[in-house]
């Protein structure tokens, strides 16, 4: 009998072994995230320096990799550049963030900001996440460094930065992920990921705090927006050890938790979202979320003995 996970109009079926292969032709460490191109590619990004990227169809065959300088490969976004379409990956070891053609040729590298003074070392810089606006702007999570976000034009130049580590509306603790939240064509905005605080937090496109959308007890990597819904992967609850954690949450386009998956199911009392947990043994440390055009959820992993995607085919 097949495991059927999540609730109400968001629930799914498992499929643990979609994305396995030949570990000695395509080894993996860290899964930690996944995007698909415009031809329904799926880039998975690894931090095995032996194939940092490794991409997929969608039946889950590796049809091609490349990458082998990335030992702290972790965030990786894809944009669209008048018809062609970049990576950016960011790598915690190296400090840096870069720019490559879907084929691996890198195009910009972005290290730590000499513009911002709090920075007196590069190696407090320590980016975590990427996300691109329409116009161009490229903003930068350091996650795990300064907590700061930074925003650049599409050259890489410097143009303002706002956050660091606290608990005041426009600070955070691990901004781990960002997202640009184009649901609304006439307010984009940008959601972004105070892991620590189990919240993620909205601004303008350039910095002004708008609001905060509580999770109690939700660690989530980063925010992925598909459609009208927020996707993201809870790497680990407040009430489960490292050892034995993660879930996956969704949020509706009024930004208000509707389906859990591997979790407990949401609970709202008085409007408020009460606490959730893991609820069983699908997922181990979750990092990232891919939504395909399908509404299918492929799920890499970090810190899982070197598993490979999940699949969660959604029930319609």
């Amino acid at each position: 009998m097949e495991q059927i996970i999540g609730h109400n109009s968001h629930r799914y079926t498992i499929d643990k072994n979609w994305g396995i292969q030949h570990p000695a032709k395509y080894p993996v460490n860290d899964c930690h995230e996944m995007v698909m191109d415009s031809k329904g590619r799926l880039f998975m990004l690894t931090n095995d320096t032996r194939n940092n990227i490794l991409i997929y169809d969608k039946s889950g065959k590796i049809t091609a990799s490349w990458g082998t300088t990335y030992p702290g490969a972790h965030g990786l976004s894809i944009c669209n550049e008048n018809g062609t379409e970049f990576l950016f990956i960011t790598d915690t070891d190296r400090q840096q963030v870069f720019k490559t053609t879907l084929d691996g040729e890198e195009v910009m590298v972005m290290s730590v900001p000499k513009e911002i003074k709090e920075y007196t070392s590069g190696e407090q810089f320590k980016p975590t996440e990427t996300a691109v606006a329409p116009d161009g702007d490229i903003y930068v999570t350091d996650g795990y460094g300064l907590q700061f976000v930074i925003q650049y034009n599409s050259k890489g130049e410097y143009i303002r930065h706002w956050g660091g580590l606290g608990n005041g509306d426009e600070q955070f603790d691990c901004v781990h992920g960002i997202a640009i939240d184009n649901r609304n064509p006439d307010a984009v905005s940008l959601i972004i990921t105070s892991r620590n605080h189990n919240a993620l937090k909205h601004f303008t496109l350039d910095g002004k705090y708008l609001s905060t959308t509580k999770l109690p007890g939700s660690f989530i990597c980063r925010p992925v927006v598909h459609g009208e819904n927020i996707y993201g992967a809870v790497f680990r609850s407040e009430m489960n050890t490292l050892n034995n954690s993660g879930y996956i949450t969704i949020l509706d386009k009024n930004n208000k938790v509707i389906s859990t998956p591997g979790g407990t199911e949401p609970v709202y009392t008085n409007g408020v979202l009460q606490l959730q947990k893991k609820a069983d043994h699908t997922f181990l440390h979750p990092h990232d979320v891919c939504v395909d055009d399908e509404e299918n959820i492929y799920v890499p992993q970090w810190n899982s003995g070197k598993t490979y995607p999940v699949k969660l085919t959604r029930i319609k």
